[in-house]
């Protein structure tokens, strides 16, 4: 870990010392690149900032008065950042050996400025978690591969959005695109910075051989009413801020859909109150999200006609297949239990 590193990998804990070892110690014997750890404790109360202090005082440990969330977290932890690539890694993971490196030569042309991981379930490793994550036409993110065999989703590919439990992005490109927006506290945030990449005229490739075991959020509440609440509000903001005007205008009709079909999820779910206030709070913010908008759009470098195809079509089978897998894992005592993390989950 040279003083002047190439590569600095933050890592946001809120209360999650219990993970800190094994994440810490995986970093600590990644080889073949040049850099830096640096942890954002969120106002933790089980002693993390200490434990790291004591036991891994090569890691630059940033204290925070209060929970940022995932993206205030991440924020604080790049505007120190010294490398000029910034990795961005989940507490609750293992990186494999040769994680970081792997994840290096996917920015291996001028124009990708973001690589992200192949996630593997740590309870069960045959399982994926995600290989990078999607945007639909209907307005909705998603997790690539998501309850797949492990055996699938092995090729490097080009593709939409990196997950935030674990990818690389162009420092400089990070800035350019403005950062993590901290609005959205937690949920969405990773796809919405790499929205505003995209349009920015940058690409986003997947590197399989980049392999980190990730806790995950299987059973760890993705119907909480946090999960539910913040994934739906963050849900309308990423679709309002970024989709070109007249995409916005072509699906606007696949989004009404889509929300029909979110209500009764939700509703079936026990979870309505929580949908119901998290589309009042983006509808409050609107004027807000609109603002933003247009600074995004201005900037915007690529046309709409480009930024179709990348949108998933089929978005129904995805989400039944993705919502099946999430309520079997729910219903099997041996899943990932809760991780008291600050995650990027997108109900």
């Amino acid at each position: 870990m040279d003083s002047a590193p190439d590569i600095s990998v933050i890592v946001v804990n809120y209360n999650g010392r219990r993970f800190l070892d094994a994440c810490l110690t995986a970093l600590a014997t990644q080889e073949g690149a040049r850099f830096e750890v640096v942890l954002v404790d969120n106002g933790s109360q089980d002693g993390s900032a200490a434990f790291v202090r004591e036991r891994y005082p090569w890691v630059r440990t940033i204290e925070l008065d209060e929970n940022r969330g995932f993206a205030g977290g991440n924020n604080r932890g790049a505007s120190e950042a010294r490398g000029r690539l910034l990795a961005f890694l989940n507490n609750d993971t293992q990186a494999q050996p040769g994680w970081l490196s792997a994840l290096v030569t996917g920015l291996d042309a001028p124009d990708v400025a973001m690589a992200t991981s192949r996630l593997l379930y740590m309870h069960n490793p045959a399982i994926l978690d995600s290989a990078g994550d999607g945007m639909t036409r209907a307005g909705g993110a998603f997790k690539r591969g998501h309850g797949a065999p492990a055996t699938q989703h092995t090729r490097r590919r080009e593709v939409f959005a990196a997950c935030g439990a674990a990818f690389l992005i162009d420092h400089q490109v990070f800035k350019e695109a403005g950062r993590f927006d901290e609005d959205f506290f937690l949920s969405h945030e990773d796809v919405d910075l790499s929205y505003r990449v995209r349009l920015l005229g940058y690409r986003c490739i997947y590197v399989p051989e980049a392999i980190v075991l990730h806790a995950g959020s299987a059973t760890m509440g993705r119907t909480s009413k946090t999960s539910v609440y913040y994934g739906q509000r963050n849900l309308e903001w990423l679709y309002v801020k970024n989709t070109p005007g007249p995409l916005l205008l072509r699906t606007l009709p696949l989004h009404a859909v889509y929300l029909v079909a979110a209500c009764a999820y939700f509703t079936w779910a026990g979870r309505l109150p929580s949908f119901l206030s998290a589309k009042w709070s983006a509808l409050r913010a609107l004027p807000r999200m609109w603002r933003k908008r247009r600074n995004i759009q201005r900037r915007r470098r690529i046309s709409p006609e480009q930024i179709w195809p990348l949108l998933e079509p089929g978005w129904v089978g995805l989400k039944i297949r993705e919502k099946r897998f999430d309520l079997a894992a729910a219903a099997d005592a041996a899943g990932p239990t809760p991780s008291g993390k600050v995650d990027g989950t997108k109900p």
